[in-house]
């Protein structure tokens, strides 16, 4: 944001809907990658793939800082206020949009596979191996914070402060480093086949559920004989019980006399196992969940973009002569989760536990709607903040802009939302998702992300011309001293709190997914326990 107001001479509105459209590319693409990688290549050569596109695209963006021809002719700040600096070219415009969509490439291959590559590495029908993935994950998601603490301090700073060709050229050289590292352990790791696309298994089994509309399902408790189970794939760990809702589609697994090969395999489009039929039901129940997340994630979307507009405007000495990034400011969330996570796991857990006999202390579902709630919250304080700093700076024109840490409230409640919602729904997707579907299921929460970066860019540009009007500047101005972000966030937080009213009412109707037990075939003394 920061980058492209100051260095490409945009907007407020230009540069947040450019960030809010790649973002939502970035987060639609491990969609595809994730179908590639399953279908077709693996996930090994997708990622190997994707770290080179990743590279090549910070790469790009690097050159635009360091090449003067590659960006606009710098501007004065008080000109860019006003909307008088020379906007960039369109060969300028593709460089950069170039490197962006090397970087949205790069995310959809990563993104998806990067926690199930890791998960392949390890055994889990072996105590040893269940031990090793939950280390994995523990380690992959440590790091990853430390990571993103980081960046919006050490990495934001050399870029607001010293440079910005040093600031984006450190992770273009860690990112190199990074495919080496990738590289060398190419001989050691285990490498899954491709298990083939798993949207033809779920197109097969509408067609099918189509092809024998006009047959009749057995009665409750006389399934024995009518429908097709053959014995599991290899690649399957954990059986799904026949169910009843959307029992329509159970009409894709009955079989006739006609659906067999003469070698007794079932025809393709004709007939479906149960575990196929299943797999299909457990997708159409999460998608309503999943669509709650877009309008909740919209409201941490503005992380990104308002709220370093705000920063921007505010006192952020730290004594007389060290200044915060604008970039840094949301570091403040990260530091929220840092401390709250490790404080719910220990503690209120355990407490909570004991009250409600549930192993997680409370369900996936009431963890994702508390994010829900925060998400309101947030945008609430956001709105009061940010009318105070707004009075402050107009009524009061020649005293010192408010601290940033006014900023705090607002960003302490996004990190309880993204504590609870997001860490929430990536437990909820890889728990009721079958095991070979979970690349799909990690590439859910960026399509939420997707969904809510469209969105966002959608209500930006509905109010930025809507509340323009004679004699005054529409909310979202160049000059939000002269606009109303806060009304903004009021909009945003009425959005979140039907969005909340949405989740109850399909959360309450949720069945979660159900499981039996599959013993390992070739390590028949080991009982696999159920998830």
């Amino acid at each position: 944001m920061v980058y492209l107001m100051k260095k490409f001479n945009m907007d407020q509105v230009s540069a947040s809907n450019v960030l809010n459209i790649w973002s939502g590319v970035s987060n639609f693409a491990p969609l595809i990658g994730a179908f590639i990688s399953d279908a077709y290549v693996g996930r090994f050569a997708t990622i190997a793939v994707a770290s080179v596109a990743s590279f090549l695209g910070m790469l790009t963006i690097t050159l635009t800082a360091w090449i003067p021809q590659l960006q606009p002719p710098q501007c004065p700040a008080e000109q860019q206020l006003h909307g008088h600096c020379i906007s960039p070219s369109k060969a300028q415009l593709g460089v950069l949009l170039t490197g962006l969509g090397l970087l949205s490439i790069g995310t959809g291959g990563i993104r998806p596979c990067s926690i199930p590559f890791g998960i392949d590495q390890f055994d889990p029908t072996t105590e040893e191996g269940a031990k090793g993935i939950n280390s994995f994950f523990n380690w992959y998601y440590t790091t990853f914070t430390l990571v993103i603490l980081l960046t919006l301090t050490l990495v934001v700073y050399i870029q607001d402060s010293v440079s910005w060709v040093l600031g984006l050229g450190i992770p273009t050289l860690l990112m190199a480093a990074s495919i080496v590292l990738f590289l060398i352990g190419t001989r050691i790791y285990v490498h899954v086949k491709p298990q083939g696309s798993i949207f033809s298994s779920i197109a097969q089994v509408f067609v099918a559920a189509y092809n024998k509309r006009h047959l009749r399902l057995p009665a409750e408790g006389q399934e024995f004989g009518v429908f097709y189970d053959p014995p599991l794939k290899e690649y399957v760990l954990s059986k799904l019980p026949l169910t009843y809702q959307f029992r329509f589609l159970n009409k894709a697994a009955i079989t006739t006399k006609n659906d067999l090969e003469d070698d007794g395999s079932p025809k393709k489009w004709w007939l479906c196992s149960i575990e196929d039929v299943e797999e299909v039901k457990c997708l159409i129940r999460i998608i309503p969940i999943w669509a709650s997340g877009i309008i909740s994630f919209t409201a941490m979307a503005q992380q990104g973009t308002f709220t370093l507009s705000q920063a921007l405007k505010m006192n952020r000495h730290l004594g007389p002569k060290f200044q915060i990034p604008a970039g840094s400011i949301s570091v403040i969330s990260m530091l929220t989760i840092g401390i709250f996570l490790p404080v719910y796991d220990r503690i209120m857990v355990p407490s909570l536990r004991k009250i409600t006999k549930h192993e997680g202390g409370i369900t996936l579902l009431q963890r994702i709607g508390i994010g829900n709630f925060f998400s309101i919250l947030a945008m609430v304080a956001a709105g009061v903040f940010e009318q105070k700093r707004r009075n402050s700076a107009t009524l009061h024109p020649g005293a010192a802009p408010i601290s940033v840490f006014w900023l705090s409230p607002q960003l302490i409640l996004m990190g309880f939302c993204e504590a609870f919602n997001i860490l929430g729904q990536i437990e909820f997707f890889n728990k009721q998702f079958p095991e070979h579907m979970r690349s799909i299921a990690n590439s859910l929460i960026f399509c939420s992300w997707a969904g809510s970066s469209y969105l966002s860019s959608i209500v930006v540009n509905v109010v930025h011309h809507v509340t323009r009007g004679h004699g005054h500047p529409d909310w979202l101005t160049n000059d939000i001293n002269a606009g109303r972000l806060d009304y903004f966030y009021y909009l945003l937080a009425v959005m979140s709190a039907f969005n909340f009213l949405y989740f109850l009412y399909v959360a309450h109707r949720y069945r979660y997914k159900g499981q039996v037990g599959i013993e390992p075939k070739s390590e028949p003394d080991v009982e696999l326990s159920s998830m």
